[in-house]
């Protein structure tokens, strides 16, 4: 059996392990936190663990996250970078001057503010 068959053969129901433990433990919190804030605060109903576990993989489907965001994070990372090497000095400088200008922008004098 060559080596990286043996960690395999390790690492599969390590990882299955792994993930049904953080699964476990995401769920309780859940719990924990959802019946000691919710029925305090709002006058809802407690829950139970797999209604918890229930609401995490909701949340999931609706918000994603769980490494997803971070992949696309490093990819635009990146592909700034690529660009701003690419860049001469005079388009950098007025890329800076393009963002300063971002956060100090003030609003028209015919605009409304929102109520």
């Amino acid at each position: 059996m060559s080596k990286r068959l043996k960690r395999l053969v390790w690492m599969a129901p390590a990882a299955i392990v792994g993930l049904a433990v953080f699964i476990a433990i995401g769920g309780e919190v859940v719990r924990l936190l959802w019946n000691w804030l919710t029925p305090a605060l709002f006058g809802w109903r407690s829950i139970t663990f797999w209604q918890a576990i229930g609401l995490l993989a909701l949340c999931r489907i609706l918000f994603g996250g769980m490494g997803t965001m971070k992949a696309s994070t490093s990819r635009t990372r990146r592909r700034m970078a690529e660009r701003w090497e690419r860049m001469t000095p005079e388009e950098r400088e007025k890329f800076r001057q393009g963002l300063h200008g971002c956060w100090e922008r003030e609003a028209p004098p015919d605009s409304k503010p929102a109520a």
